[in-house]
């Protein structure tokens, strides 16, 4: 049997919490080889992102990728690194932060929020054992992916519940796996494409250019592909536009392997091709900026446009911490932990008190020394 962990303290009458456990993809901590490369190694490692034979992945990932790419990579990182550090990791604090806020005003229990990457820091088990130190008994899982997929949604599943795996005491869990067609996300995409357009003008098309994965995975029964479809066209029927105006592809293919198409590098050479004017480009893919829509999309696209003859590409930001956005989480969690006691917004904080204090009352009279 395994040796499980436990508090190194039990101690009767300590408030309980509930626990959200906000989770991105994950970044690397220093925009340079070395730290690129222990990320690498993380990241394509999973067995959810790379589904191949481990024997064979393993020589090609340790014989051709960590080799070459983090010094790639790492020139890419640079281009977009603060001085504060990764934008995807500030951008998640951000929305943690504010979640935490929003939530703190509207639910009368003690809730914890911790943020936590796939890959990197902070981890998933860092992340797990800070809420089981502030005494979370419920935890909700909510993975800041709004399409659902088996690379990214289900490696979360995974790492959560191979933690808990090791707790003698494992709380209570929900997990939301995806809030694609959900109506706060949508009314929060147009939003922010309406604000972008009423500041700089609108494009003659809007292009959702979503993170792309195999083809295979779809034969496979994955969702990503529908849901990214529905996201797109809901977003698109919000905002009046007319098929011509409107397109989606899939980004970031890697390797030799067909993956989702259109593929967006593709799409806009033909667009420049055409000569067309200023194409928007939005990825509602992305919960906050990151590599693959600030160096990728707003520097390597734009690029790629003009210089095959088209006008302008501009990039609409990701939701990151919007107001609406951090709204939406906020409702989203909230009706995901519906019946658990620190979820009630109209309970009594001197009645839980008085609960509390009459079970440390009953464990004492059976001889609890804590």
């Amino acid at each position: 049997m395994p040796p499980f962990e436990s508090a190194p303290e039990y101690e009767h009458g300590l408030p309980e919490s509930l626990g959200v456990l906000l989770v991105n993809l994950g970044t690397p901590d220093e925009p340079t080889p070395a730290a690129i490369r222990r990320y690498l190694d993380e990241f394509l490692s999973d067995p959810r992102v790379v589904e191949l034979p481990r024997w064979l992945w393993w020589l090609v990932l340790h014989g051709f990728i960590l080799r070459f790419r983090p010094g790639r990579s790492a020139e890419a990182y640079k281009k977009i690194w603060t001085e504060q550090g990764s934008p995807l990791l500030l951008h998640s604090l951000d929305v943690a932060a504010a979640v935490q806020d929003k939530l703190s005003l509207r639910l009368s229990g003690a809730i914890n929020i911790e943020l936590a990457m796939s890959y990197g820091t902070p981890s998933i088990d860092a992340a797990l054992d800070r809420l089981y130190r502030q005494n979370a008994r419920r935890i909700v899982v909510l993975p800041l992916y709004p399409q659902y997929s088996g690379t990214t949604t289900a490696s979360v599943f995974d790492a959560v519940t191979r933690s808990l795996s090791r707790r003698r005491w494992v709380p209570e869990l929900r997990f939301i796996n995806h809030y694609h067609d959900a109506a706060g996300y949508i009314s929060a995409l147009v939003a922010s494409i309406r604000d972008f357009r009423d500041l700089n003008g609108a494009g003659e098309l809007l292009l959702f250019s979503f993170h792309g994965v195999p083809h295979r995975t779809l034969l496979n029964g994955d969702p990503y592909h529908c849901q990214c479809q529905k996201t797109a066209r809901l977003v698109a029927e919000s905002l009046d536009l007319d098929e011509g105006e409107w397109r989606l592809s899939f980004q970031s293919r890697v390797g030799r392997e067909e993956w989702l198409r259109p593929y967006t590098d593709e799409t806009l050479r033909k667009l420049a091709l055409e000569k067309r004017g200023r194409i928007d480009v939005v990825s509602p893919g992305f919960s906050v900026d990151c590599l693959e829509t600030l160096e990728e999309i707003e520097m390597q696209y734009s690029t790629l446009y003009t210089s095959l003859g088209g006008a302008e590409l501009r990039y609409i930001p990701a939701l990151n911490a919007r107001d609406d956005h951090v709204a939406f989480l906020s409702r989203l969690i909230e009706k995901n932990v519906a019946g658990w006691p620190e979820a009630s917004t109209d309970w009594s904080v001197s009645e839980a008190a008085r609960q509390l204090e009459k079970s440390l009352q009953r464990a004492r009279a059976m001889g609890a020394q804590r």
